[in-house]
């Protein structure tokens, strides 16, 4: 079986070509983070028709900057193991639409239609849903009116633009330290601010974190209002144990407070937990036959890129199993 060539290169601006509109296929993978890429590589070792539909190559990898617990790499830059998995995927020419987000999933009789943003409906005999998560936002005043203004979600995309600057930085987990370490080396004097007492970030990461004595920590604290005039300018940041309020000035404000899941376009179709994640068994099934769904989207607990790249190769393992069982191939 032949598919359309494809160059799946995020670095440039490209013509990529589409999968065909009239075509119904084995597989769609909605998706292309860690568990997208490893479902389209088991997929296409199997010979099955299938398309990635997608707004980017590496979700939230992207946003990262170093990687050191993927197996096999002691440490490796998030965009390099981003640009192994692109390239491990492009290697079967699978056909791609990319830039386009999926707006709903539906299902009649045995066939999937997705329905992309811009009117464009696939067909598919199995669907793999693997569109993983979104930053949380903080929702306190000011929290929407700066965003591009000195709020950011991104440390990789944003960090060089606060070189020498005073900035907060909103979490306790891991993201929120390696946002700290991503800010250092911009020379960046750094406010760690911790809604709950303690941090929940892994030992090794505040280790190399707290050695630097331009990152000041401040733990029981809350942002409770953003200000400034046509960017951000300062902020007013609450004790939680004493209830005092206090204005701090500063530059920036980069938001690591959690991630939500992206289940939208499957909310009217398949059954949801409370976190509004995709329910799934230990076979990826979802509770819609010939639907699977496999990453951080998903159930599984632990949001990391071995799981999700795992979870992937099940999704497409299960789902040529549910083709053959029921002849669809």
């Amino acid at each position: 079986m032949e598919f359309p060539g494809i160059i799946l290169d995020t670095s440039t601006i490209i013509q990529i070509q589409k999968p065909a509109r009239n075509i119904l296929y084995d597989m769609l993978i909605v998706g292309a983070g860690p568990a997208a890429m490893s479902a389209a590589v088991y997929a296409a070792r199997k010979m099955i028709n299938l398309a990635i539909l997608t707004i980017d190559f590496g979700g939230l990898m992207n946003e990262t900057t170093e990687i050191e617990n993927y197996l096999g790499f002691q440490n490796i830059n998030a965009r390099d193991l981003v640009s192994r998995f692109e390239e491990h995927v492009k290697s079967f020419e699978i056909p791609a639409n990319y830039g386009v987000p999926v707006k709903e999933i539906k299902k009649k009789d045995d066939f999937f239609s997705v329905f992309l943003e811009d009117g464009t409906v696939y067909s598919g005999r199995t669907v793999i849903f693997t569109t993983g998560e979104r930053h949380r936002e903080l929702r306190v005043p000011g929290g929407r009116d700066f965003v591009g203004k000195g709020i950011s979600y991104c440390a990789t995309c944003d960090a060089p633009l606060f070189r020498d600057k005073k900035v907060i930085i909103i979490g306790g987990g891991n993201s929120a330290f390696t946002t700290a370490l991503d800010l250092i080396r911009v020379n960046a004097e750094i406010i760690l601010v911790n809604l709950m007492k303690e941090w929940q970030a892994d030992e090794i990461l505040k280790q190399r974190v707290k050695k630097y004595e331009k990152i000041h920590f401040l733990d029981n604290h809350e942002i409770i209002r953003i200000e400034g005039k046509d960017k951000v300018e300062s902020c007013i940041i609450k004790n939680r144990d004493t209830g005092e309020e206090k204005r701090i000035d500063i530059d920036a404000i980069f938001i690591e407070i959690g991630l939500l899941p992206n289940s939208a376009p499957v909310k009217n179709l398949v059954e949801l937990n409370e976190e509004g994640e995709v329910i799934v068994d230990c076979l990826c099934r979802t509770s819609v036959r010939g639907l699977f769904s496999a990453g951080d989207v998903t159930s599984v607990p632990y949001k990391q890129i071995i799981i999700s790249a795992g979870e992937g190769a099940k999704a497409a393992l299960s789902a040529y199993d549910y083709l053959v069982r029921t002849s669809l191939i």
